[in-house]
């Protein structure tokens, strides 16, 4: 039995899954602004990869990161790591507090003049809209990828500001259906890169404030590296 050319057509099409269109930078835009407007809080488990170029070296750690919006610009973040290098870091207002638990030590930074830029990149991702997205860089969509099972579009950022430049050369974000990041990559002019990767994301939970506070055992060192 022959089946007309229109026939067969339509069964090779019923065969063969038609591939889903990478959304638009527009699209993607539109779901970050979304997402900006109604964030308030994150909490993920985190893998984080660091390239030295110089030295041609790669090192791993992994750990569990929590995010809170304080007011309408104010992040607040905690990041737990793992071994091998177990330790605490507390980003709040202009201060970065670094809780090494072997040594009983936390080391204290003052942020000064570098606070904005911390700011840009702490937001790049988790509370950030689209409409920021574009204002501060040259953004375009180079692919859609499966970040854990999941469907991420990639966007290519490059910054616009030449101080942010020298800093970081080249952002990458993979942007969920939700809004949000489930990688982000960033390249710096030498060469290195820092590759994070988010897995059991919780948007929006209500965290209480005390899931961001350092509490220390009696006896803890403080230093203050830059006096």
């Amino acid at each position: 039995m022959c089946f007309p050319t229109a026939q067969l057509l339509f069964f090779s099409m019923l065969a063969t899954p038609v591939p889903a269109a990478v959304p638009s930078l527009d699209e993607v835009l539109a779901a970050m602004d979304k997402a900006a407007a109604s964030f308030s809080d994150m909490s993920a488990k985190l893998t984080r990869v660091d390239y030295t170029a110089v030295i041609n070296d790669t090192t791993k750690e992994s750990g569990v990161v929590r995010m809170k919006r304080v007011g309408s610009r104010e992040i607040r973040m905690r990041i737990d790591f793992g071994e091998p290098d177990p330790r605490t870091v507390i980003f709040e207002k202009a201060t970065i507090q670094i809780y090494y638990p072997k040594i009983q030590t936390v080391q204290v930074y003052n942020l000064g003049k570098q606070r904005s830029l911390v700011d840009q990149f702490l937001l790049l991702g988790f509370g950030s809209s689209g409409t920021e997205l574009a204002r501060n860089y040259s953004l375009k969509v180079t692919g859609e990828e499966q970040i854990a099972g999941e469907a991420a579009t990639r966007l290519e950022l490059v910054p616009k500001a030449a101080s942010v430049r020298e800093y970081i050369e080249k952002a990458e974000l993979w942007i969920s259906a939700g809004g949000y990041p489930l990688r982000q990559r960033f390249d710096r002019p030498s060469g290195d890169y820092t590759l994070i990767t988010y897995s059991d994301v919780q948007i929006n939970t209500k965290m209480p404030d005390e899931a961001l506070k350092l509490k220390l055992p009696k006896g803890v060192k403080i230093e203050y590296p830059q006096k």
